[in-house]
C-alpha cells in the first residue's frame, strides 16, 4: 500500500467533484458510510471508459456515490445498483433524483443475494462492480459473473482491506474472520479458471478481474 503522504499527493491532484458529489464525500465522512476511495474510484473509472462499457451492475449502492461518478463519467452508461439498507436506499434515492441522472440509474431493493431475479431482467452487463458486504464477496462473484458479457470485467473494491490482509496478528476475533475470508476470496479469485485478476494497491485495494473469453 502506498504511504500517507503519496496518498494525500495522489488525492490533491485529482479535480474537484461536482458540489452534489462533494456534499455527499463529507455526507459519508460525517456518518461514517463507506464510499470509494479517490484514488480507487479515479482508476475504476478510467478502466469503465477504456473499457467503454454501457451497461453496469453495482453490487452495493450505499447512498448511491459510485453510481453518480460512473454516470458522470460514462454518459452513455446505465447502472443498475442493488441495496438492501433502507435508510442508505433512501439516501440514495434524493440524492440520484437530485442529480439529473435519475433516468439512468436503476436501483433494485434487497438483498443482493435474493434480487437475482429482478438482475438478470437487466442482464447481461459489460461490467460488474462489487463494494458490499466483504464477507460475501465470493458468493456475489459467483452468482452474478454468469450474466457478464464475453468480454465483461468484473471490479472489487476493498481486496486488501487497510493491508490487514497482509498483517500475521489481529486482535479483533471479528476483524480477524472478515480478514481471513477477504483473503481467501483474492487467493480463490486470482487462481480463478475463466477470470484473469490483477489487485491493485490504490484506495483501500481494487481487483480487476477480466473474462478470458472463452469458457473452461
Amino acid at each position: 500500500m502506498l504511504n500517507e503522504k503519496l496518498h494525500s499527493y495522489i488525492d490533491d491532484l485529482i479535480g474537484e467533484r461536482n458540489p452534489l458529489l462533494m456534499e455527499m464525500e463529507a455526507y459519508a465522512i460525517e456518518h461514517g458510510v463507506p464510499i470509494m476511495e479517490l484514488a480507487g474510484i479515479e482508476t475504476m473509472l478510467q478502466l469503465l471508459r477504456l473499457h467503454r462499457s454501457g451497461k453496469i451492475l453495482e453490487v452495493g449502492t450505499a447512498i448511491g456515490y459510485s453510481a453518480l461518478r460512473m454516470a458522470d463519467a460514462l454518459p452513455e452508461a446505465k447502472i443498475i445498483t442493488i441495496e438492501r439498507d433502507e435508510e442508505r436506499i433512501q439516501l440514495a434515492k434524493a440524492f440520484i433524483g437530485r442529480s439529473g441522472h435519475e433516468r439512468r440509474i436503476t436501483l433494485i431493493e434487497g438483498d443482493a443475494l435474493e434480487v437475482e431475479k429482478q438482475v438478470s431482467d437487466y442482464a447481461p452487463f459489460d461490467a460488474i462492480f462489487i463494494d458490499a458486504a466483504k464477507g460475501q464477496y465470493q458468493k456475489f462473484f459467483e452468482l452474478y459473473s454468469s450474466y457478464l458479457n464475453e468480454d465483461g470485467m468484473i471490479i472489487t473494491d476493498n481486496v486488501l482491506f487497510k493491508g490487514l490482509v497482509a498483517e500475521s496478528e489481529i486482535e479483533s476475533k471479528r476483524t480477524r474472520n472478515l480478514v481471513k475470508k477477504i483473503d481467501g476470496f483474492n487467493r480463490w479469485l486470482m487462481n480463478h479458471h475463466d477470470y484473469d485478476t490483477v489487485i491493485l494497491p490504490v484506495g483501500d485495494g481494487v481487483a480487476i478481474s477480466k473474462r478470458r473469453g472463452e469458457r473452461k
